[in-house]
Protein backbone atom coordinates (compact mmCIF):
# COMPACT_ATOMS: atom_id res chain seq x y z
CA UNK A 1 0.00 0.00 0.00
CA UNK A 2 1.33 3.45 -0.87
CA UNK A 3 0.70 5.24 2.44
CA UNK A 4 1.81 8.76 1.40
CA UNK A 5 -0.57 8.60 -1.59
CA UNK A 6 -3.37 7.35 0.71
CA UNK A 7 -2.75 10.22 3.14
CA UNK A 8 -2.81 12.76 0.30
CA UNK A 9 -6.11 11.25 -0.94
CA UNK A 10 -7.68 11.49 2.48
CA UNK A 11 -6.54 15.09 2.95
CA UNK A 12 -7.84 15.99 -0.51
CA UNK A 13 -11.22 14.42 0.23
CA UNK A 14 -11.47 16.35 3.48
CA UNK A 15 -10.52 19.57 1.75
CA UNK A 16 -13.20 19.04 -0.90
CA UNK A 17 -15.94 18.11 1.57
CA UNK A 18 -18.41 20.92 2.18
CA UNK A 19 -17.91 22.67 5.48
CA UNK A 20 -20.67 22.22 8.01
CA UNK A 21 -23.00 25.20 7.80
CA UNK A 22 -25.75 26.59 9.95
CA UNK A 23 -29.27 26.74 8.50
CA UNK A 24 -29.42 29.07 5.49
CA UNK A 25 -29.41 32.78 6.25
CA UNK A 26 -32.97 34.02 6.48
CA UNK A 27 -34.30 30.46 6.39
CA UNK A 28 -37.00 30.92 9.01
CA UNK A 29 -38.42 33.98 7.29
CA UNK A 30 -38.41 32.09 3.99
CA UNK A 31 -40.25 29.15 5.54
CA UNK A 32 -42.98 31.46 6.80
CA UNK A 33 -43.25 33.13 3.39
CA UNK A 34 -43.57 29.74 1.68
CA UNK A 35 -46.11 28.51 4.23
CA UNK A 36 -48.34 31.48 3.56
CA UNK A 37 -47.87 31.23 -0.21
CA UNK A 38 -48.82 27.55 -0.33
CA UNK A 39 -51.62 28.01 2.21
CA UNK A 40 -50.49 25.37 4.71
CA UNK A 41 -51.93 26.16 8.17
CA UNK A 42 -48.86 25.09 10.14
CA UNK A 43 -45.58 23.24 10.06
CA UNK A 44 -42.67 22.23 12.27
CA UNK A 45 -39.01 21.88 11.35
CA UNK A 46 -36.06 20.29 13.14
CA UNK A 47 -32.43 20.49 12.01
CA UNK A 48 -29.51 18.62 13.59
CA UNK A 49 -25.89 19.35 12.63
CA UNK A 50 -22.92 17.38 13.95
CA UNK A 51 -24.70 16.36 17.15
CA UNK A 52 -26.31 19.73 17.84
CA UNK A 53 -29.89 20.87 17.29
CA UNK A 54 -29.64 24.11 15.34
CA UNK A 55 -33.36 24.58 14.72
CA UNK A 56 -36.51 23.13 16.28
CA UNK A 57 -39.57 25.32 16.01
CA UNK A 58 -43.02 25.74 14.58
CA UNK A 59 -44.64 28.07 12.08
CA UNK A 60 -48.28 29.03 11.60
CA UNK A 61 -51.22 27.64 13.54
CA UNK A 62 -52.38 24.24 14.75
CA UNK A 63 -55.74 24.56 13.00
CA UNK A 64 -57.51 26.94 10.66
CA UNK A 65 -59.69 29.49 12.37
CA UNK A 66 -57.90 29.28 15.73
CA UNK A 67 -54.97 31.37 16.94
CA UNK A 68 -53.00 28.70 18.85
CA UNK A 69 -49.52 28.66 17.25
CA UNK A 70 -47.36 25.70 16.32
CA UNK A 71 -44.23 25.53 18.50
CA UNK A 72 -41.37 23.10 19.01
CA UNK A 73 -43.52 20.76 21.10
CA UNK A 74 -46.66 20.66 18.92
CA UNK A 75 -47.49 17.07 17.99
CA UNK A 76 -48.00 16.14 14.33
CA UNK A 77 -48.97 12.65 13.14
CA UNK A 78 -45.87 11.67 11.13
CA UNK A 79 -47.29 8.84 9.02
CA UNK A 80 -44.93 6.34 7.47
CA UNK A 81 -41.83 7.84 9.06
CA UNK A 82 -43.11 5.65 11.92
CA UNK A 83 -41.87 2.62 9.97
CA UNK A 84 -38.27 3.33 10.97
CA UNK A 85 -39.37 3.33 14.62
CA UNK A 86 -41.07 -0.05 14.17
CA UNK A 87 -37.85 -1.33 12.61
CA UNK A 88 -35.95 0.09 15.59
CA UNK A 89 -38.33 -1.69 17.98
CA UNK A 90 -37.51 -4.96 16.21
CA UNK A 91 -33.81 -4.04 16.41
CA UNK A 92 -34.04 -3.91 20.20
CA UNK A 93 -35.51 -7.42 20.16
CA UNK A 94 -32.65 -8.56 17.90
CA UNK A 95 -30.18 -7.01 20.36
CA UNK A 96 -31.92 -8.86 23.20
CA UNK A 97 -31.50 -12.18 21.37
CA UNK A 98 -35.25 -12.74 21.10
CA UNK A 99 -35.41 -12.66 17.30
CA UNK A 100 -33.16 -12.38 14.24
CA UNK A 101 -33.93 -10.37 11.13
CA UNK A 102 -34.15 -13.56 9.11
CA UNK A 103 -36.42 -15.54 11.42
CA UNK A 104 -39.49 -16.87 9.67
CA UNK A 105 -42.58 -14.87 10.63
CA UNK A 106 -44.36 -18.13 11.48
CA UNK A 107 -41.63 -18.87 14.07
CA UNK A 108 -43.30 -16.17 16.16
CA UNK A 109 -46.81 -15.97 14.67
CA UNK A 110 -47.62 -19.65 13.98
CA UNK A 111 -51.15 -18.92 12.73
CA UNK A 112 -50.01 -16.28 10.22
CA UNK A 113 -50.74 -17.03 6.57
CA UNK A 114 -50.12 -15.46 3.19
CA UNK A 115 -52.25 -16.41 0.18
CA UNK A 116 -49.50 -18.73 -1.10
CA UNK A 117 -48.51 -21.48 1.41
CA UNK A 118 -44.93 -21.45 0.15
CA UNK A 119 -44.62 -17.71 0.83
CA UNK A 120 -46.15 -18.30 4.28
CA UNK A 121 -43.35 -20.75 5.07
CA UNK A 122 -40.56 -18.55 3.67
CA UNK A 123 -41.57 -15.01 4.71
CA UNK A 124 -39.05 -13.50 7.15
CA UNK A 125 -39.08 -10.51 9.47
CA UNK A 126 -36.77 -8.76 7.02
CA UNK A 127 -39.33 -9.38 4.25
CA UNK A 128 -42.01 -7.66 6.34
CA UNK A 129 -39.96 -4.47 6.37
CA UNK A 130 -38.75 -4.28 2.77
CA UNK A 131 -41.92 -4.21 0.61
CA UNK A 132 -41.09 -7.41 -1.27
CA UNK A 133 -43.75 -9.86 -0.07
CA UNK A 134 -45.44 -9.94 -3.49
CA UNK A 135 -48.53 -7.91 -2.59
CA UNK A 136 -49.73 -5.08 -4.81
CA UNK A 137 -48.89 -1.45 -4.11
CA UNK A 138 -50.84 -0.44 -1.01
CA UNK A 139 -52.83 -3.68 -1.04
CA UNK A 140 -55.18 -3.98 1.91
CA UNK A 141 -54.96 -0.33 2.97
CA UNK A 142 -58.75 -0.09 3.11
CA UNK A 143 -58.50 -2.26 6.22
CA UNK A 144 -57.48 0.93 8.07
CA UNK A 145 -57.99 3.91 5.72
CA UNK A 146 -59.62 6.18 6.77
CA UNK A 147 -60.69 4.34 9.93
CA UNK A 148 -61.70 0.85 11.01
CA UNK A 149 -63.39 -1.28 13.64
CA UNK A 150 -60.95 -4.15 13.12
CA UNK A 151 -58.37 -5.23 15.67
CA UNK A 152 -54.73 -5.62 14.66
CA UNK A 153 -54.96 -9.37 15.15
CA UNK A 154 -58.00 -9.60 12.86
CA UNK A 155 -56.30 -7.42 10.28
CA UNK A 156 -53.29 -9.75 10.27
CA UNK A 157 -55.60 -12.76 9.94
CA UNK A 158 -57.13 -11.30 6.79
CA UNK A 159 -53.77 -11.01 5.02
CA UNK A 160 -54.21 -14.62 3.87
CA UNK A 161 -56.99 -13.55 1.49
CA UNK A 162 -54.96 -10.96 -0.43
CA UNK A 163 -53.84 -12.44 -3.73
CA UNK A 164 -50.25 -11.68 -4.74
CA UNK A 165 -49.56 -9.20 -7.51
CA UNK A 166 -46.04 -10.47 -8.23
CA UNK A 167 -43.82 -13.37 -7.25
CA UNK A 168 -42.21 -13.32 -3.82
CA UNK A 169 -39.15 -11.05 -3.43
CA UNK A 170 -39.15 -10.14 -7.14
CA UNK A 171 -40.68 -6.66 -7.05
CA UNK A 172 -40.80 -3.66 -4.74
CA UNK A 173 -44.37 -2.65 -3.90
CA UNK A 174 -44.98 -0.39 -0.92
CA UNK A 175 -46.89 -2.24 1.79
CA UNK A 176 -48.33 -0.75 4.97
CA UNK A 177 -49.94 -4.07 5.78
CA UNK A 178 -46.66 -5.93 6.31
CA UNK A 179 -45.72 -3.38 8.98
CA UNK A 180 -49.02 -4.13 10.70
CA UNK A 181 -47.88 -7.76 10.79
CA UNK A 182 -44.54 -6.60 12.21
CA UNK A 183 -46.38 -4.78 14.99
CA UNK A 184 -48.33 -7.90 15.86
CA UNK A 185 -45.10 -9.90 15.91
CA UNK A 186 -43.56 -7.39 18.35
CA UNK A 187 -46.52 -7.91 20.66
CA UNK A 188 -46.23 -11.69 20.43
CA UNK A 189 -42.49 -11.69 21.19
CA UNK A 190 -42.39 -8.94 23.82
CA UNK A 191 -45.72 -9.47 25.55
CA UNK A 192 -46.52 -5.76 25.09
CA UNK A 193 -48.71 -4.13 22.46
CA UNK A 194 -46.69 -2.32 19.80
CA UNK A 195 -47.86 1.02 21.21
CA UNK A 196 -46.35 0.37 24.64
CA UNK A 197 -43.24 -1.41 23.42
CA UNK A 198 -42.30 1.23 20.84
CA UNK A 199 -42.89 4.03 23.35
CA UNK A 200 -40.90 2.40 26.18
CA UNK A 201 -38.05 0.86 24.17
CA UNK A 202 -37.55 3.30 21.27
CA UNK A 203 -39.22 6.70 21.63
CA UNK A 204 -38.53 7.54 25.27
CA UNK A 205 -34.98 6.12 25.29
CA UNK A 206 -34.26 8.18 22.15
CA UNK A 207 -35.27 11.36 23.98
CA UNK A 208 -38.68 11.68 22.33
CA UNK A 209 -40.34 12.77 25.53
CA UNK A 210 -43.76 13.87 24.19
CA UNK A 211 -44.31 11.68 21.12
CA UNK A 212 -47.32 9.38 21.20
CA UNK A 213 -48.02 5.97 19.70
CA UNK A 214 -51.82 6.00 19.92
CA UNK A 215 -54.66 8.42 19.34
CA UNK A 216 -55.82 8.36 22.95
CA UNK A 217 -52.58 9.99 24.12
CA UNK A 218 -52.36 12.27 21.08
CA UNK A 219 -55.91 13.55 21.48
CA UNK A 220 -55.29 14.10 25.20
CA UNK A 221 -52.45 16.50 24.28
CA UNK A 222 -53.71 20.07 23.98
CA UNK A 223 -50.66 21.13 21.97
CA UNK A 224 -51.41 19.09 18.85
CA UNK A 225 -51.92 19.91 15.20
CA UNK A 226 -55.21 19.24 13.40
CA UNK A 227 -55.54 17.74 9.90
CA UNK A 228 -56.44 19.71 6.76
CA UNK A 229 -56.95 18.91 3.07
CA UNK A 230 -58.11 20.64 -0.08
CA UNK A 231 -61.57 19.75 -1.36
CA UNK A 232 -63.19 20.81 -4.64
CA UNK A 233 -66.58 19.31 -5.41
CA UNK A 234 -65.58 15.84 -4.24
CA UNK A 235 -62.07 15.98 -5.74
CA UNK A 236 -59.51 15.71 -2.97
CA UNK A 237 -56.28 17.60 -3.51
CA UNK A 238 -57.73 20.64 -5.28
CA UNK A 239 -59.62 23.68 -4.09
CA UNK A 240 -60.15 25.12 -0.64
CA UNK A 241 -58.29 24.01 2.48
CA UNK A 242 -60.71 22.53 5.03
CA UNK A 243 -60.22 21.01 8.46
CA UNK A 244 -60.76 17.26 8.60
CA UNK A 245 -62.14 15.07 11.34
CA UNK A 246 -59.05 14.14 13.36
CA UNK A 247 -60.60 10.78 14.20
CA UNK A 248 -59.66 9.82 10.63
CA UNK A 249 -55.92 10.04 11.31
CA UNK A 250 -55.53 6.30 10.62
CA UNK A 251 -57.13 3.10 11.82
CA UNK A 252 -55.24 2.26 14.99
CA UNK A 253 -54.70 -1.32 13.86
CA UNK A 254 -52.16 0.21 11.45
CA UNK A 255 -50.22 2.23 14.03
CA UNK A 256 -46.94 0.28 13.42
CA UNK A 257 -47.08 1.47 9.80
CA UNK A 258 -47.82 5.12 10.52
CA UNK A 259 -49.25 5.88 13.95
CA UNK A 260 -46.66 7.99 15.80
CA UNK A 261 -47.28 11.68 16.46
CA UNK A 262 -44.18 13.75 17.14
CA UNK A 263 -42.85 17.30 17.43
CA UNK A 264 -39.92 19.30 16.16
CA UNK A 265 -38.01 18.83 19.42
CA UNK A 266 -38.68 15.10 19.53
CA UNK A 267 -37.82 14.60 15.86
CA UNK A 268 -34.53 16.37 16.54
CA UNK A 269 -33.82 13.76 19.24
CA UNK A 270 -34.69 10.97 16.76
CA UNK A 271 -32.30 12.46 14.20
CA UNK A 272 -29.57 12.62 16.85
CA UNK A 273 -30.12 8.94 17.67
CA UNK A 274 -30.03 7.84 14.05
CA UNK A 275 -27.00 9.91 13.09
CA UNK A 276 -25.14 8.59 16.15
CA UNK A 277 -25.76 4.98 15.16
CA UNK A 278 -28.28 4.24 17.91
CA UNK A 279 -27.00 6.48 20.71
CA UNK A 280 -29.53 8.99 22.08
CA UNK A 281 -28.66 12.65 22.83
CA UNK A 282 -28.05 11.87 26.50
CA UNK A 283 -25.58 9.08 25.68
CA UNK A 284 -27.92 6.12 26.18
CA UNK A 285 -27.62 3.39 23.57
CA UNK A 286 -31.08 2.55 22.21
CA UNK A 287 -30.04 -0.12 19.71
CA UNK A 288 -26.68 -1.53 18.74
CA UNK A 289 -24.37 -0.29 16.04
CA UNK A 290 -24.79 -3.64 14.27
CA UNK A 291 -28.59 -3.47 14.12
CA UNK A 292 -28.40 0.17 13.06
CA UNK A 293 -26.16 -0.87 10.17
CA UNK A 294 -28.75 -3.45 9.13
CA UNK A 295 -31.49 -0.82 9.07
CA UNK A 296 -29.42 1.38 6.75
CA UNK A 297 -28.23 -1.49 4.52
CA UNK A 298 -29.88 -1.90 1.08
CA UNK A 299 -32.30 -4.83 1.11
CA UNK A 300 -34.55 -4.23 -1.88
CA UNK A 301 -34.01 -2.36 -5.15
CA UNK A 302 -36.60 0.36 -5.70
CA UNK A 303 -37.65 1.39 -9.24
CA UNK A 304 -36.53 4.91 -10.10
CA UNK A 305 -39.25 7.24 -11.31
CA UNK A 306 -38.29 9.38 -14.27
CA UNK A 307 -38.72 13.00 -13.30
CA UNK A 308 -39.81 15.85 -15.59
CA UNK A 309 -37.12 18.30 -16.78
CA UNK A 310 -37.80 20.83 -14.01
CA UNK A 311 -37.22 18.15 -11.34
CA UNK A 312 -34.53 16.14 -13.12
CA UNK A 313 -31.82 16.98 -10.59
CA UNK A 314 -33.62 15.07 -7.84
CA UNK A 315 -33.76 11.86 -9.89
CA UNK A 316 -31.58 9.27 -8.19
CA UNK A 317 -29.14 7.03 -9.99
CA UNK A 318 -29.78 4.29 -7.43
CA UNK A 319 -32.62 3.70 -4.99
CA UNK A 320 -32.94 0.99 -2.39
CA UNK A 321 -35.02 0.25 0.66
CA UNK A 322 -33.47 -0.71 3.97
CA UNK A 323 -35.45 -1.55 7.09
CA UNK A 324 -37.87 1.36 7.37
CA UNK A 325 -35.65 3.74 5.36
CA UNK A 326 -35.28 4.86 1.74
CA UNK A 327 -31.63 4.80 0.67
CA UNK A 328 -30.87 6.99 -2.35
CA UNK A 329 -28.22 9.25 -3.82
CA UNK A 330 -28.83 12.94 -4.29
CA UNK A 331 -26.40 14.99 -6.36
CA UNK A 332 -23.56 12.59 -5.54
CA UNK A 333 -24.31 12.27 -1.82
CA UNK A 334 -25.91 9.48 0.18
CA UNK A 335 -29.37 10.33 1.52
CA UNK A 336 -31.23 8.24 4.09
CA UNK A 337 -34.79 9.38 4.37
CA UNK A 338 -38.49 8.53 4.50
CA UNK A 339 -41.69 10.37 3.73
CA UNK A 340 -44.90 10.09 5.68
CA UNK A 341 -48.52 10.93 4.92
CA UNK A 342 -51.71 10.23 6.80
CA UNK A 343 -54.99 11.95 6.10
CA UNK A 344 -54.41 15.68 6.60
CA UNK A 345 -50.67 15.57 7.39
CA UNK A 346 -47.31 15.19 5.65
CA UNK A 347 -43.76 14.58 6.90
CA UNK A 348 -40.21 13.96 5.73
CA UNK A 349 -37.30 12.79 7.88
CA UNK A 350 -33.99 13.19 6.02
CA UNK A 351 -30.34 12.50 6.80
CA UNK A 352 -27.09 13.18 4.96
CA UNK A 353 -24.84 10.84 6.97
CA UNK A 354 -21.49 11.91 5.55
CA UNK A 355 -22.33 15.55 6.26
CA UNK A 356 -23.56 14.64 9.80
CA UNK A 357 -26.78 16.51 9.10
CA UNK A 358 -30.42 15.59 9.49
CA UNK A 359 -33.68 17.48 9.24
CA UNK A 360 -37.39 16.78 9.62
CA UNK A 361 -40.37 18.69 8.25
CA UNK A 362 -43.99 18.11 9.32
CA UNK A 363 -47.13 19.89 8.08
CA UNK A 364 -50.81 19.76 9.08
CA UNK A 365 -52.11 19.57 5.51
CA UNK A 366 -51.65 17.50 2.36
CA UNK A 367 -49.50 20.12 0.60
CA UNK A 368 -46.64 17.76 -0.09
CA UNK A 369 -45.00 20.22 -2.46
CA UNK A 370 -43.98 22.33 0.53
CA UNK A 371 -42.38 19.37 2.32
CA UNK A 372 -40.46 18.18 -0.74
CA UNK A 373 -39.46 21.69 -1.76
CA UNK A 374 -37.97 22.50 1.63
CA UNK A 375 -36.36 19.06 1.81
CA UNK A 376 -34.30 19.59 -1.32
CA UNK A 377 -33.60 23.23 -0.54
CA UNK A 378 -32.02 22.17 2.75
CA UNK A 379 -30.17 19.28 1.10
CA UNK A 380 -28.63 21.65 -1.46
CA UNK A 381 -27.55 23.98 1.31
CA UNK A 382 -25.78 21.31 3.33
CA UNK A 383 -24.20 19.80 0.23
CA UNK A 384 -22.98 23.23 -0.86
CA UNK A 385 -24.80 22.94 -4.18
CA UNK A 386 -26.05 25.88 -6.27
CA UNK A 387 -29.26 27.31 -4.94
CA UNK A 388 -32.49 26.24 -6.66
CA UNK A 389 -36.08 27.23 -5.95
CA UNK A 390 -37.34 23.70 -5.30
CA UNK A 391 -40.55 24.81 -3.56
CA UNK A 392 -41.57 26.72 -6.69
CA UNK A 393 -40.65 23.78 -8.92
CA UNK A 394 -42.74 21.36 -6.84
CA UNK A 395 -45.63 23.82 -6.68
CA UNK A 396 -45.66 24.11 -10.47
CA UNK A 397 -45.39 20.34 -10.91
CA UNK A 398 -48.28 19.70 -8.51
CA UNK A 399 -50.42 22.43 -10.08
CA UNK A 400 -49.97 20.77 -13.46
CA UNK A 401 -50.91 17.34 -12.08
CA UNK A 402 -53.94 18.74 -10.26
CA UNK A 403 -55.08 20.56 -13.41
CA UNK A 404 -54.80 17.33 -15.39
CA UNK A 405 -56.68 15.47 -12.67
CA UNK A 406 -59.45 18.08 -12.52
CA UNK A 407 -59.86 17.93 -16.30
CA UNK A 408 -60.15 14.13 -16.23
CA UNK A 409 -62.50 14.30 -13.27
CA UNK A 410 -64.76 16.80 -15.00
CA UNK A 411 -64.75 14.89 -18.28
CA UNK A 412 -65.73 11.70 -16.45
CA UNK A 413 -68.49 13.64 -14.70
CA UNK A 414 -70.00 14.69 -18.04
CA UNK A 415 -73.30 13.24 -19.21
CA UNK A 416 -72.99 9.43 -19.24
CA UNK A 417 -73.65 7.26 -22.29
CA UNK A 418 -76.73 5.61 -20.81
CA UNK A 419 -78.44 7.23 -17.85
CA UNK A 420 -81.10 4.57 -17.28
CA UNK A 421 -80.13 1.56 -15.14
CA UNK A 422 -80.19 -1.79 -16.95
CA UNK A 423 -81.84 -3.41 -13.91
CA UNK A 424 -84.22 -2.16 -11.26
CA UNK A 425 -82.30 -0.68 -8.29
CA UNK A 426 -84.11 -3.06 -5.94
CA UNK A 427 -82.31 -5.96 -7.63
CA UNK A 428 -78.98 -4.65 -6.34
CA UNK A 429 -79.92 -4.61 -2.66
CA UNK A 430 -78.23 -7.17 -0.48
CA UNK A 431 -75.16 -7.99 1.58
CA UNK A 432 -71.90 -8.65 -0.23
CA UNK A 433 -68.52 -9.80 1.00
CA UNK A 434 -64.92 -9.51 -0.13
CA UNK A 435 -62.55 -12.11 1.39
CA UNK A 436 -60.05 -9.61 2.83
CA UNK A 437 -62.17 -6.51 3.39
CA UNK A 438 -65.36 -8.03 4.77
CA UNK A 439 -68.96 -6.98 4.17
CA UNK A 440 -70.79 -4.13 2.52
CA UNK A 441 -74.55 -3.66 2.54
CA UNK A 442 -76.63 -2.10 -0.22
CA UNK A 443 -80.15 -1.20 0.87
CA UNK A 444 -83.12 0.85 -0.25
CA UNK A 445 -83.43 4.26 1.38
CA UNK A 446 -85.81 7.19 1.15
CA UNK A 447 -84.10 8.70 -1.90
CA UNK A 448 -82.71 5.55 -3.52
CA UNK A 449 -79.97 3.09 -2.68
CA UNK A 450 -77.32 3.46 0.03
CA UNK A 451 -74.10 1.53 0.51
CA UNK A 452 -72.43 0.93 3.87
CA UNK A 453 -68.86 -0.38 4.22
CA UNK A 454 -69.18 -2.46 7.35
CA UNK A 455 -65.53 -2.61 8.48
CA UNK A 456 -65.15 1.17 8.18
CA UNK A 457 -67.32 3.20 10.58
CA UNK A 458 -69.13 6.13 8.96
CA UNK A 459 -68.15 5.06 5.44
CA UNK A 460 -71.66 5.10 3.99
CA UNK A 461 -73.61 7.12 1.51
CA UNK A 462 -75.94 7.21 -1.47
CA UNK A 463 -75.35 4.92 -4.43
CA UNK A 464 -76.04 7.05 -7.53
CA UNK A 465 -76.48 5.51 -10.95
CA UNK A 466 -73.75 6.45 -13.41
CA UNK A 467 -74.20 4.46 -16.62
CA UNK A 468 -75.04 0.92 -17.71
CA UNK A 469 -74.34 -1.32 -14.68
CA UNK A 470 -72.06 1.16 -12.93
CA UNK A 471 -73.03 3.26 -9.93
CA UNK A 472 -71.09 5.79 -7.85
CA UNK A 473 -70.80 5.66 -4.07
CA UNK A 474 -70.79 9.29 -2.94
CA UNK A 475 -70.18 9.05 0.77
CA UNK A 476 -71.83 11.25 3.38
CA UNK A 477 -68.30 12.17 4.47
CA UNK A 478 -67.12 14.07 1.39
CA UNK A 479 -63.46 13.64 2.35
CA UNK A 480 -63.73 9.90 1.53
CA UNK A 481 -62.83 9.22 -2.09
CA UNK A 482 -65.97 8.29 -4.10
CA UNK A 483 -65.92 4.92 -5.85
CA UNK A 484 -67.39 3.39 -8.98
CA UNK A 485 -69.25 0.13 -8.27
CA UNK A 486 -69.74 -2.00 -11.37
CA UNK A 487 -72.20 -4.90 -11.15
CA UNK A 488 -71.87 -8.15 -13.09
CA UNK A 489 -74.78 -10.58 -13.40
CA UNK A 490 -75.19 -14.33 -13.79
CA UNK A 491 -77.31 -16.10 -16.38
CA UNK A 492 -80.42 -15.56 -14.24
CA UNK A 493 -79.94 -11.81 -14.01
CA UNK A 494 -78.82 -11.87 -10.37
CA UNK A 495 -75.78 -9.98 -9.12
CA UNK A 496 -72.71 -12.21 -9.37
CA UNK A 497 -69.97 -9.78 -8.34
CA UNK A 498 -69.15 -6.11 -7.79
CA UNK A 499 -65.85 -4.55 -8.84
CA UNK A 500 -64.72 -1.08 -7.78
CA UNK A 501 -62.30 1.70 -8.67
CA UNK A 502 -61.80 5.30 -7.49
CA UNK A 503 -63.72 8.03 -9.28
CA UNK A 504 -60.88 10.51 -8.86
CA UNK A 505 -57.94 10.06 -11.24
CA UNK A 506 -55.59 11.47 -8.57
CA UNK A 507 -56.82 9.40 -5.61
CA UNK A 508 -54.09 8.23 -3.23
CA UNK A 509 -53.02 4.61 -3.67
CA UNK A 510 -54.37 3.72 -0.22
CA UNK A 511 -57.91 3.92 -1.63
CA UNK A 512 -57.31 0.45 -3.08
CA UNK A 513 -60.87 -0.09 -4.30
CA UNK A 514 -59.54 -1.96 -7.35
CA UNK A 515 -58.37 -4.82 -5.12
CA UNK A 516 -61.94 -5.52 -3.98
CA UNK A 517 -64.17 -8.21 -5.41
CA UNK A 518 -67.53 -8.44 -3.66
CA UNK A 519 -69.86 -11.39 -4.13
CA UNK A 520 -73.36 -11.85 -2.69
CA UNK A 521 -73.90 -13.48 0.67
CA UNK A 522 -76.82 -15.81 0.18
CA UNK A 523 -79.51 -15.87 2.82
CA UNK A 524 -79.82 -19.25 4.59
CA UNK A 525 -82.53 -21.41 3.09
Amino acid sequence: MNCPRLVRSILLALACAPALAAPPAGFEARVETLRQRVGTPGLAIAIVEDGKTTLARGFGVRQLGAPAPVDGDTLFPIGSTTKAMTAAALATLVDAGKITWDDKVTDHLPAFQMYDPWVTRELTIRDLLTHRAGLGYGAGDLLFVPRTNLSRAETVRRVRYLKPATSFRSTYAYSNLMYVVAGQLIEQVSGQPWEAYAREHVLRPSGMRLSTTDNVDNFATANRAFPHARMDGGLRGAGTQVRLDERDDLGRNAAPAGGVASSANDLAAWLHTQLAGGVAPGGKRVFSKATHAQMWAPSMTVPIDEMPPELKLIESTFANYGLGWDLVDYRGARMVWHGGAVLGFGTAVVMLPEQKVGFAIAINSEDGELVRGLMYELADHYLAKPKADWPAAFEAYKAKKIAEGVALFKSSAAKPVRSTPLVAPAALAGTYADPWYGKITIAAAKNGLRVDFGSTPRMAGPLVHWQYDTWIARFDDETIEPAYLSFAFDQDGKVERISLKPVSPIADFSWDYADLNFTPIKAPE
